[in-house]
């Protein structure tokens, strides 16, 4: 049995610990909290055998993988300090929020021979395998352009995703859904990137719009933000035709796809499991030894140098900026 310790007490969690207790190679054990109250009524709320702070998940032998749901600034920091006790971690998007950072976690991962991963959970469902089948058999001829949005009405206030300490904003908090599509669909790297952004009150990006060049033509426009309803949506034009895709991100087990080819409609379905459960079977294959992680670190490094580029370009009046390190 695989270990876990969740770092925090995110609301994110929710969704993360039935995936866990669906497994028969897992098991929660342990909750991190800086408040001792309320990780002792965390755990109790979650049936979760233990209490501690998060000095003590990262201390406690019993723990084999970290589970790290904390602020995005927070990621690396806590990340590296992980796999120097000697746990694998799965980290939430975005890894990092510097290209630098998701550098310093690898090295961290390779000294102590521990695996660190990026926490996309839609890239382990099996409608995100179908759609990347789907252009490569040719279903919609030549990719051409990546069309998506990711946008949701944010209430809360205050909230991480508002503080621009915490790495908040919601490129970083959403829109690196569309980066992370757009960069697996589009086979590579983005070469260049341009952004435009409309900031709030305490400074983070509360919508952005950004558009990716990539070396074999592909183009990414996208949108995301917090002061719009919610929207996630995915359309891929071809040469030949149009996929669309309703819930890129967050698929339900029962999918259905549709391309459209001069006018012709094909539905697809697509059938997989509940959201997290794959995500949960990756990090187990990888933290046994049994095949390596889907989401690489060098991928994730793109996703965040991508992000950093755009944000430059969105701070020069959309200046088209080059992708450092493509």
């Amino acid at each position: 049995m695989l270990r876990w310790g969740l770092l925090g007490t995110a609301r994110i969690n929710r969704l993360l610990i039935p995936a866990i207790r669906a497994s028969a190679r897992s098991e929660v054990v342990a909750v991190g909290s800086r408040d001792p109250i309320r990780g002792e009524r965390y755990a109790a709320q979650w049936h979760i055998p233990r209490a501690t702070t998060y000095e003590g998940l990262l201390a406690d032998p019993a723990i084999d993988i970290i589970y790290l749901p904390l602020p995005n600034a927070l990621h690396a920091t806590w990340a590296i300090r992980a796999v120097e006790a000697g746990k694998h971690v799965l980290c939430e998007k975005p890894l990092a929020t510097t290209a630098a950072d998701v550098d310093a976690i690898a090295d961290a991962a390779a000294r102590h021979a521990r695996v660190v991963t990026e926490g996309f959970m839609y890239r382990h469902h099996a409608q995100t395998a179908r759609i990347r089948q789907l252009l490569d058999e040719g279903a919609i001829g030549a990719p051409q352009t990546i069309v998506g949005a990711f946008t949701y009405p944010q209430s809360r206030n205050p909230d991480v995703r508002l503080d621009p300490a915490l790495g908040g904003g919601s490129l970083w908090d959403v829109g690196c859904y569309l980066v992370s599509m757009a960069q697996l669909l589009a086979g590579g790297a983005a070469t260049h990137a341009s952004g435009w952004q409309q900031t709030g009150s305490t400074g983070v990006d509360e919508r952005f719009a950004g558009t990716m060049e990539y070396a074999n033509g592909i183009v990414c426009q996208f949108h995301c933000g917090f002061r719009s309803g919610y929207q996630t949506m995915l359309r891929l034009v071809g040469s030949e035709g149009v996929l669309s895709v309703d819930r890129p991100f967050r698929p339900e087990p029962a999918e259905r796809l549709h391309v459209d080819r001069n006018g012709e409609v094909s539905e697809i379905a697509v059938h997989g499991a509940a959201i997290f459960v794959d995500e949960v079977a990756d990090m187990e294959d990888a933290a046994l030894g049994i095949r390596p992680a889907r989401i690489t670190l060098g991928e994730s490094r793109q996703h965040v140098a991508t992000i950093e580029a755009l944000y430059r370009s969105a701070q020069h009046a959309s200046r088209r900026e080059p992708v450092i390190g493509s």
